[in-house]
């Protein structure tokens, strides 16, 4: 069975250590909710995970082996979605999402119209697939982002604060998403301060990692 991990992680950002002796493992199909108050170090455990951040020590591992070894190869099979959404305003919906698409490895060959339509449709927005990125809502946009997710299959999702000016709609939407690619043998790796309905889902609370010194402020949500 496929598993992601990590072991005796410790991050570091702007000299301050953030979190330290961190240990997690999400197996294919499952799903992991980090929790903690803010200053614990969500975000910045999404950003190693994603190879964005390397850790100050500690590995983590995809089936046993390094993703330090191939960080492309690690690249290649995770989605990453963090605070900022990625919509260029001059893009409508649809070629936002084309764009994006097109980007995925194992997708630059294909035709990556073909998971638009139904990307769009998942998150309720099919009926904005010609309105101009600048035009859309705080929700919009989120909707928007949120879907590239499932235009090009990616076993692994890093998700930071998803349910972000989300409505009870568009969360079900994503609760839905999350479910089927869990169903697939997906994995989840969410950091939200919101209620979300993952069943079974682990929860990781980053608190107890937390590294405090005297004056330190919080960086990292």
């Amino acid at each position: 069975m496929t598993q992601f991990t990590g072991r005796n992680l410790v991050c570091v950002r702007g000299e301050r250590r953030v979190f330290a002796g961190l240990d997690f493992a999400v197996d294919a199909g499952g799903a992991l909710v980090l929790a903690g108050a803010n200053g614990s170090g969500k975000s910045s455990l999404l950003r190693l995970m994603a190879g964005l951040l390397p850790p100050a020590s500690g590995t983590l591992s995809w089936d046993g082996a390094a993703t330090a070894a191939d960080p492309e190869a690690h690249r290649a099979r995770l989605h990453y979605v963090g605070h900022l959404d990625a919509v260029k305003p001059v893009l409508t919906v649809a070629e936002n999402l084309r764009f994006w698409a097109g980007l995925r490895p194992g997708r630059r060959a294909g035709n990556p119209g073909d998971s638009v339509g139904p990307a769009l449709e998942t998150f309720g927005i099919a009926h904005l697939a010609d309105v101009p990125g600048r035009f859309l809502s705080a929700g919009q946009k989120r909707r928007l982002t949120l879907a590239r997710i499932v235009t090009a299959p990616a076993p692994l999702w890093l998700l930071d604060e998803p349910t972000t000016a989300l409505d009870e709609a568009a969360t079900a939407s994503l609760e839905a998403a999350i479910a089927g690619h869990r169903a697939g043998g997906g994995m989840v790796v969410v950091a939200t301060h919101t209620k979300m309905a993952v069943d079974g889902a682990r929860v990781l609370d980053l608190s107890g990692f937390a590294v405090r010194s005297q004056g330190a402020g919080a960086l990292d949500s």
